[in-house]
């Protein structure tokens, strides 16, 4: 058993004259989604970590975070959507598929 259930990575990254996840409200949804994981007692070992992150490198569907073990890649457009993803995702084990990143997006 690893030390956290699952970890969400947030891409914070900012870029000077390109498109980023920093630049489309990413820092909002990192704290948003660890407000609510901490609400909801989803926090701390055996359960949820809620982490920031350099460029994750999926710049074209961004925003974007990432949650471990699954390997499941997020964008999102809104606060709604980051309490969608602590509730289903982090909370009960449930993907959200219509937030789901499709794989073949990259830079």
């Amino acid at each position: 058993m690893s030390y956290y259930e699952r970890h969400i990575f947030f891409c914070l990254n900012q870029r000077e004259g390109e498109a980023c996840c920093a630049d489309q409200g990413a820092e909002a949804a990192f704290a948003r989604c660890k407000s609510q994981a901490k609400a909801a007692g989803l926090l701390g070992a055996g359960q949820v970590r809620v982490n920031r992150a350099g460029c994750l490198d999926r710049c074209a569907g961004g925003p974007v975070a990432v949650v471990y073990p699954e390997g499941v890649w997020y964008s999102f457009v809104d606060l709604e959507d980051i309490d969608e993803i602590v509730d289903s995702h982090l909370g009960r084990g449930e993907v959200v598929e219509r937030l789901r990143l499709p794989p073949d997006v990259g830079r």
